[in-house]
């Protein structure tokens, strides 16, 4: 079987979708598996180590996931070039339709059997479309109701996670039942020796003060503030940041009295600090779903999107969010009033918990 994956980002979403194409790679190694993703998201899928560390890796995993080894060959044999992003900034470019064509030809020319949207909006139902695979699977209820009339076969999920429901569409696309596969993130040489360098054995917290859109993301300033309050008590902070920098971060770092400080970094180096803190506190967005797949205790503040279908999985985390926000998925740009509500000493408090 030739099994297509369609999920071209953001880092969350694909971070969600990896334990149901973890628990497919399980039970069929001999399968050939491809992924179409943004190249910024690919180094995601790239399995690198010894095949016996990673499966050791895989039979420690946390609640809520099944402890399988993957065989050596990885999680997929090939990813795709799906330039999303880029082609959004210039969607007339000759350059655009260009690659549009390329990836249609190299996803046709790779013969699948099945293609599965496991991101459910029009530009990854177009994708999966160019394939032609003879079997084209995508939820009943998209994330984007257009998508739906691309899809040959559609699959109701009645899983309240997303990571659940990934498995029951990828499940019901090769008809078998599929549950959570803790898969290893890369651990590449020279970034690990990059976070052994600016942490050593220091005991810290990452803070992660960016979001996805505005509605979700809570004040970089108070995030700044909890750094502070965790300084007084002894544990440093680290605010990530993008290779270039971000406004975000150093908001928190500006208002954390000196106890926190900026790290710009690469996906790859962002994977090896997370891999060293002891606890991370983050809202609903990337870092925060990286930081429970790497097993790594959270606090995760949560405004407008609903924790029970999007919250940290498989980790020992703290959700904390105020009784008056309510749950939608509109990309606002202001912050949600309920996130507002919620106080410094409520995160403090939770991250203190976590680091016992």
């Amino acid at each position: 079987m030739r099994v297509l994956i369609v999920r071209i980002g953001a880092m969350g979403d694909v971070l969600h979708a990896m334990p149901a194409v973890a628990a497919l790679r399980a039970a069929h190694p001999d399968w050939f598996i491809g992924w179409a993703i943004e190249p910024r998201w690919s180094d995601l899928l790239q399995i690198t180590g010894d095949p016996e560390d990673l499966s050791q890796g895989l039979m420690s995993a946390a609640a809520g996931m099944v402890g399988r080894g993957l065989p050596a060959r990885g999680l997929v044999d090939r990813w795709y070039r799906a330039d999303a992003r880029k082609w959004k900034k210039s969607p007339m470019a000759a350059a655009t339709w260009s690659d549009i064509r390329a990836l249609g030809k190299v996803l046709r020319a790779d013969r699948f059997d099945v293609c599965v949207d496991m991101q459910g909006s029009l530009k990854s139902a177009v994708v999966g479309k160019m394939a032609k695979t003879p079997v084209f699977v995508g939820a009943d209820a998209p994330r984007e109701k257009v998508a739906r009339r691309l899809y040959g076969q559609r699959v109701e999920v009645a899983s309240r996670h997303v990571v659940e429901q990934g498995c029951e569409l990828l499940g019901a696309a090769v008809g078998e039942v599929l549950r959570p596969v803790r898969v290893p993130l890369p651990m590449d040489t020279e970034a690990e020796h990059w976070a052994d360098e600016v942490v050593g054995r220091e005991r810290f917290c990452l803070i992660s003060a960016s979001g996805g859109w505005g509605a979700k993301v809570w004040p970089a300033e108070r995030f700044g503030k909890v750094a502070a309050w965790l300084g007084v008590a002894g544990v440093r902070t680290v605010v990530n940041a993008s290779p270039g920098g971000s406004e975000d971060a150093d908001a928190a770092v500006a208002a954390s009295e000196g106890y926190a400080r900026a790290m710009p970094c690469s996906l790859r180096q962002l994977i090896a600090l997370m891999r060293r803190a002891a606890v991370v506190v983050a809202g609903d967005t990337g870092p925060l779903h990286l930081a429970a797949a790497l097993g790594r205790p959270v606090v995760a503040v949560f405004g407008p999107t609903d924790p029970a279908r999007n919250g940290p999985y498989g980790t020992r985390a703290v959700v904390v969010r105020n009784a008056g926000s309510v749950t939608s998925y509109k990309r606002h740009r202001e912050v949600e009033e309920g996130m507002l509500r919620i106080e410094v000493g409520e995160v403090v408090a939770a991250a203190m918990e976590m680091l016992g």
